[in-house]
């Protein structure tokens, strides 16, 4: 081979050479821009996430507060106004205050007043002889119990003690039980009062002569 030959086949190689280097060259741009697109799509992900998920924890926390107020309101207690009717239980006495005729004196006077009264029987032999009249309710009767005794005068309200101090150890039908003490035996209850009527003071009339003139 002549050395003009060679040199000529090796500038050939080196334009081969210097082809594939400048080929090459885009592809590692591409591959950058492919890396650099890459970190600017996960750094965008992350603060999108971020501020849905700060949208939701501000969501929740203002359900929250609502919820709380909700609530809140629930328990406000409103009162409701009601009325006992005398119709509505039976009340029974027993008379503890060993006065004969009491109990049913006082069960007279409870029904002119519009109450349902049992007939009277006496207290039980264990319970002693009582000088405080207390009225006694069974679970639900209070209100009714509390009405017969500001009807008694405001004696003393309790729940039904067992065994039932009556003779029978029972009630029947009545809700509410009197033992009557010695403070009302044989008293007459005080009006109520729709009963007190005003008194209207009367003033006599007197009577005038007719006057008479002689001429």
């Amino acid at each position: 081979m002549s050395q003009e030959q060679f040199r000529q086949d090796r500038q050939l190689s080196d334009r081969r050479s210097s082809g594939r280097r400048s080929s090459g060259g885009p592809s590692n741009v591409n591959s950058t821009l492919s890396i650099i697109i890459a970190v600017l799509a996960v750094l965008l992900g992350f603060f999108i996430l971020r501020d849905i998920r700060s949208g939701s924890n501000s969501t929740q926390t203002v359900a929250s507060q609502d919820t709380v107020a909700t609530t809140e309101t629930s328990l406000v207690e409103v009162p409701v106004a009601t009325t006992i009717v005398m119709t509505a239980f039976k009340v029974q006495i027993a008379n503890a205050s060993g006065i004969a005729g009491s109990a049913g004196q006082l069960t007279t006077e409870l029904q002119g007043r519009g109450f349902i009264v049992q007939p009277a029987m006496n207290k039980n032999e264990i319970t002693p002889k009582q000088t405080v009249t207390v009225v006694y309710y069974l679970l639900g009767s209070e209100a009714a119990a509390a009405a017969v005794a500001k009807e008694l005068g405001g004696v003393a309200v309790a729940a039904m003690p067992a065994p039932i101090p009556t003779e029978t150890g029972g009630l029947g039908e009545a809700s509410v039980l009197i033992v009557l003490g010695t403070d009302i035996a044989g008293i007459p209850l005080l009006p109520s009062a729709a009963a007190v009527a005003p008194v209207v003071p009367v003033v006599p009339v007197v009577p005038v002569a007719p006057t008479t003139t002689t001429g």
